[in-house]
């Protein structure tokens, strides 16, 4: 054979020890989140670590772990275990960890121990993408999305299934204790009386474990409808005293609070406490997760995010508006939210003076005539006629086209439709994360088209 080829041996050792500035192209994006982890203040998660005496053995670097997560969620890779799995088998991960491979216990602990620092990092990859001038004045776009709970729906129950369930498991741990009991009565009467007399089967563990967690939940639903009750007698009370007449919707979800626990539709899961049974409009149905709010300007960029167990939006405009001014260290020119977030008590509140508030308070497009459970106020017929204005309808007809498409890169891009964590604290932090490395992925684009910087196009 006349052609020669290079040698490709699989037993070849190196002669030199391999650089890891050779494994991957100049312009990856692994190297642009190398490089913005490095910019990143990680005080706060260096604290945990400080030992006077300096015993112990040596852990895996926190920068080292931050931007493997940061890495990971970049390119939607959640589970500890398909990131421990990367550290072996992708160049990118490797070279991020500095080919070094931390089990997913590590990754799954430390997320969890740091997750209040790492939801921190938002602001400060925020102010980097201030400086980089991708943080303009300008219109906010405010809005909503389902997002799944680590939970089946099937773990839901109202008060009468948990009831049923309580009756059921009150009746298998009887009989396993009267069968304990003849167990017990049985070896005294061969070997003598030689154990305390408290001890539960092991077979007992999990249906008395089951049982407690089911009355727990019990009283759950219970205080909830109690708290309900109480709200809705307060808003009564507080019509009556403004001479104002509530409207229907009103009256129908005041009678609605007052259904006691035992009756109530209300559920409780069992997984995921925290977690609430919602309609998603998006793709029908219903799923049994969070509403995951963003503000996003009109470059896509995230500029606050949080995370509600309400199902309605109706009452996060003020907080998320306030998130906004607190995140971009003043007011907005204008925020723009859709009708779910309408409310006369909201869009009338103090702290909104200053921007132009831009919401529907219905859902008929201009020019159809109102429903009959449209809002009839002075303040809700002020903002139909400012939305007909044309400047202000072109500026409305942004939001649609601007915030829908971040979810659609979060959910459908990076498919993310889920949180690994459980519980409203950690599905707040993980939904920071997740939104920081939204914008990780803007800023790398930017600064490969405007900077010449090393990031890979997002």
């Amino acid at each position: 054979m006349s052609k020669r080829f290079r040698p490709c041996s699989l037993d070849q050792p190196f002669l030199m020890p391999p650089s890891l500035q050779d494994w991957l192209p100049q312009d990856h994006r692994a190297r642009f989140v190398a490089e913005v982890a490095a910019e990143l203040d990680l005080s706060q998660i260096y604290r945990c670590y400080e030992r006077k005496d300096g015993r112990g053995q040596e852990g895996y670097h926190p920068l080292m772990l931050v931007r493997l997560l940061f890495y990971a969620y970049c390119v939607g890779r959640a589970s500890s275990r398909v990131i421990e799995k990367a550290t072996h088998e992708d160049i990118a991960f490797r070279y991020l960890t500095a080919d070094q491979h931390p089990d997913h216990d590590t990754i799954a602990t430390f997320r969890k121990q740091h997750l209040d620092s790492l939801a921190a990092l938002f602001v400060q990859v925020l102010q980097m993408c201030r400086q980089a001038g991708l943080v303009k004045v300008g219109a906010v776009m405010l809005d909503g999305t389902k997002m799944g709970a680590n939970a089946s729906r099937s773990q839901s129950r109202d008060y009468q299934k948990l009831q049923q369930q309580e009756q059921q498991l009150q009746e298998t741990v009887a009989g396993l204790l009267e069968k304990a009991r003849q167990v017990d009565e049985e070896e005294d009467r061969r070997y003598g009386r030689g154990k305390r007399g408290d001890e539960l089967p092991a077979e007992l563990a999990h249906p008395q474990k089951r049982l407690e967690r089911i009355r727990e939940a019990k009283a759950v639903l219970e205080r909830q409808a109690k708290e309900r009750a109480e709200q809705a007698q307060r808003e009564r009370e507080e019509k009556q005293a403004a001479g104002e007449k509530p409207s229907a919707a009103e009256r129908k979800r005041w009678s609605r609070a007052q259904t006691p626990g035992e009756k109530s539709p209300a559920q409780y899961n069992l997984t995921d406490p925290d977690s609430q049974v919602m309609k998603d409009g998006q793709r029908g149905g219903f799923v049994q997760g969070y509403n995951a709010q963003a503000a996003v300007l009109e470059n896509q960029i995230i500029v606050a995010a949080e995370v509600t167990t309400e199902p309605a939006d109706k009452r996060q405009l003020v907080p998320m508006a306030a998130r906004v001014e607190q995140n971009l260290e003043g007011k907005p020119p204008a925020l723009l939210a859709d009708s779910g977030y309408w409310s006369e008590e909201a869009v009338s509140d103090e702290s909104l003076r200053g921007m132009e508030l831009l919401v529907p308070p219905d859902r008929s497009k201009p020019g159809e005539a109102l429903k009959k459970t449209a809002p009839k106020s002075a303040t809700a017929q002020q903002m139909r006629e400012k939305l007909q204005g044309p400047e202000e309808a072109a500026t409305y007809r942004l939001r649609k086209q601007t915030i829908e498409p971040v979810f659609g890169q979060i959910k459908e891009s990076r498919g993310f439709r889920r949180f690994r964590l459980r519980g409203l604290p950690g599905v707040q932090g993980e939904w920071k994360l997740i939104c920081l490395t939204h914008n990780l992925l803007k800023l790398a684009r930017h600064w490969q088209q405007n900077m010449g910087g090393v990031a890979q196009a997002a």
